[in-house]
């Protein structure tokens, strides 16, 4: 995700500075450049060395070193700068951020950087809610800094409260987010539909298929990653929800129908990955059905058609995305679905083909509009939904 990009990691006196080792771990393994800065106090919580090891870069602590001072390579580093996160930050850098003070290496470079700035807090309770510290936090944020709030528990003082340093997993998310990809689809509001739905038969048991969910939460992603305002209706499953989306978790075909119908109008593009039950019981038991001699009949209705609702209703501009899974004739019928329901496109695939079957994490799919088809290879659903985005966002007006 961050190859090729050059990170700058200031390093505040905080005890979750041993934090900021993991966290250019991390970095380093979505193999970005990482170049850390620390404050003279930090050294006293973790060494510079550390960092050295890690980056293969010299850590800069000293402003007058004079390793650097007639090359100003803290400018240098400025430019050159995708992205810069202070992490731990504490309440002196904060305040010294916010108000363009520079009186060493960390704040004189970060003051030169145009590039996006992240800043993650760690501090005691009481610290962390003085006015003054929120003062400059805001401040922060009116500049275009992303704050990452910190959690809550027990801090290394002994209180508990919020002031913890962010999870380094978390913190990672937002370079990600910051830095990762073209912002593109910045300004695009983008409804995403993903899983399986349940329809119940009595208080135990349900109908519902094999999705897993994987495709419709990368398209989530990426799109996020890309900039746009993403909203992800979800039936159940067992992945973790995508940051900086508008998660709306839903259970069966109704819930999704009102989920989706009642905020397709916002959206610049819908894109429907999930995979939707076609019938559900006519009557739900409202105790377990017990086993009994013979045969058992359930009679099913249909659910609600929120493709057809939403290709009905389209508004003029909207970009209309449909997904068809097949095992047989799949162009033909994914093409038939594409003209009934008065979708844009339409993504297939056959799940018989290897590597396109349910809970994997590649896809081969066919785009197809209704102008051409596009076959791509098999690919992660990552690089699948980067296509698929792709796509519609020239499909646009």
């Amino acid at each position: 995700m961050l190859k090729g990009k050059t990170i700058l990691l200031g390093v505040c006196s905080s005890i979750a500075a041993y934090k900021a080792a993991e966290l250019t771990s991390l970095l380093l393994k979505q193999h970005a450049s990482v170049h850390v800065l620390m404050t003279k106090n930090a050294t006293e919580f973790i060494s510079p060395v550390t960092f050295e090891t890690l980056t293969g870069h010299k850590c800069l602590v000293d402003t007058f070193d004079r390793h650097f001072v007639f090359e100003v390579e803290h400018i240098e580093l400025a430019k050159a700068a995708d992205l810069a996160i202070v992490a731990p930050a504490t309440a002196n850098m904060a305040a010294k951020l916010a108000h363009g003070l520079a009186d060493d290496i960390l704040s004189t470079t970060i003051l030169a950087c145009t590039c996006p700035k992240l800043i993650a807090p760690a501090m005691n309770t009481r610290m962390y809610e003085n006015p003054v510290t929120q003062d400059n936090l805001e401040t922060l944020r009116r500049y275009g800094w992303d704050v990452i709030e910190p959690g809550s528990g027990r801090l290394a003082c002994g209180d508990t409260g919020k002031g913890k340093l962010a999870p380094v997993e978390e913190m990672l998310e937002y370079v990600i987010r910051r830095a990762a990809l073209p912002q593109d689809l910045a300004g695009t509001r983008i409804l995403i539909t993903a899983g399986p739905t349940r329809e119940a038969i009595d208080p135990v048991r349900f109908i519902t298929n094999h999705s897993s969910g994987k495709m419709g939460y990368a398209l989530a992603r990426i799109a996020m990653l890309r900039g746009a305002q993403v909203t992800l209706v979800s039936g159940p499953t067992n992945l973790k929800p995508p940051m900086f989306v508008d998660f709306v978790p839903i259970t069966s075909a109704h819930d999704l129908f009102e989920a989706v119908t009642s905020r397709s109008d916002e959206q610049d593009i819908v894109i429907k990955a999930a995979a939707v039950a076609d019938y559900r019981p006519c009557e739900v038991a409202s105790e377990k059905m017990h086993k009994k001699e013979g045969d058992l009949s359930i009679a099913l209705s249909r659910t609600e058609d929120t493709l057809q609702y939403l290709g009905d209703h389209k508004k003029p501009g909207q970009i209309l995305c449909g997904f068809a899974m097949e095992t047989e004739q799949m162009e033909e019928r994914a093409q038939a679905k594409l003209v009934r329901k008065n979708l844009d496109m339409i993504c297939a695939n056959n799940v018989k083909v290897e590597g396109a079957g349910f809970g994997v994490d590649t896809n081969v799919l066919t785009l197809i509009t209704r102008e051409d088809r596009r076959q791509l290879e098999l690919m992660s659903k990552e690089q699948a939904a980067f296509e698929i985005l792709s796509q519609l966002k020239g499909m646009l007006r």
